[in-house]
């Protein structure tokens, strides 16, 4: 605030001497009186008339929030036409039970959620990286979906062997489920080398080797010649 505002201030609430004024973003408060500075209303703003209800809500949204899910106290209509009703049992058209069902397929063949000990014990060895690198694409995406297959069939049985409490046959299931995920790591292995064969090549022919090139210099009894 500009000096001589200051002053005029100071000369109309009557300050002796300049030295005693406060600092000048102080200088609004010297317009009040504090003996007259007396709050006469009560803190709340509500108006008058909103008192005229004797306790009762006038306000038909109260309650609604969105953030916490709370809903109107006054029931509302959501539509004009009535909800559906759900059919019974009783009136639905009977449906014949597929024999070959796929789902069956996560089931030991006796279609029982629990598999005996005998039925996991029998298995054979997982595949290994020399056998599966003689695999085609095709084989290679089949057989994992048999594992997962059965892995998760598995699954359901020791789900079920824990809610039965039967006591028996978790060594024989983890044992099975073992030997698959050695099958799934030596998949992967052989995916991940082909992958790199297949960086290596791609990476070789944008640098500019051809194989057609060393085939027509074997061909013709030249001698082969391998470009950087």
């Amino acid at each position: 605030m500009h000096r001589q505002s200051v002053i005029r201030l100071a000369r109309q609430s009557g300050v002796p001497a300049l030295a005693e004024l406060p600092p000048p973003y102080l200088a609004p408060s010297l317009h009040f009186n504090p003996v007259r500075s007396i709050q006469c209303s009560g803190f709340s703003t509500t108006a008058a008339n909103a008192a005229r209800g004797r306790g009762r809500d006038l306000s038909k949204n109260r309650g609604v929030s969105a953030i916490h899910r709370t809903g109107p106290k006054f029931p509302l209509g959501v539509s004009k036409y009535p909800l559906p009703k759900p059919v019974s049992p009783a009136e639905r058209p009977p449906r014949d039970p597929t024999p070959n069902h796929g789902l069956w397929e996560f089931f030991p063949p006796d279609r029982q959620a629990l598999s005996t000990p005998e039925y996991d014990i029998a298995h054979g060895r997982p595949w290994s990286v020399q056998e599966l690198r003689e695999k085609s694409w095709e084989d290679l995406h089949c057989l994992w979906w048999v594992c997962v297959k059965e892995r998760n069939r598995i699954a359901t049985s020791n789900l079920e062997r824990k809610r039965l409490k039967a006591g028996y046959g978790q060594w024989e299931a983890d044992e099975r489920d073992r030997t698959i995920r050695i099958t799934q790591k030596s998949i992967k292995h052989v995916l991940r080398e082909r992958w790199y064969a297949w960086e290596e090549a791609r990476r070789l022919y944008e640098s500019g080797y051809r194989p057609e090139a060393e085939d027509s210099y074997e061909d013709s009894g030249e001698p082969t010649q391998t470009k950087a």
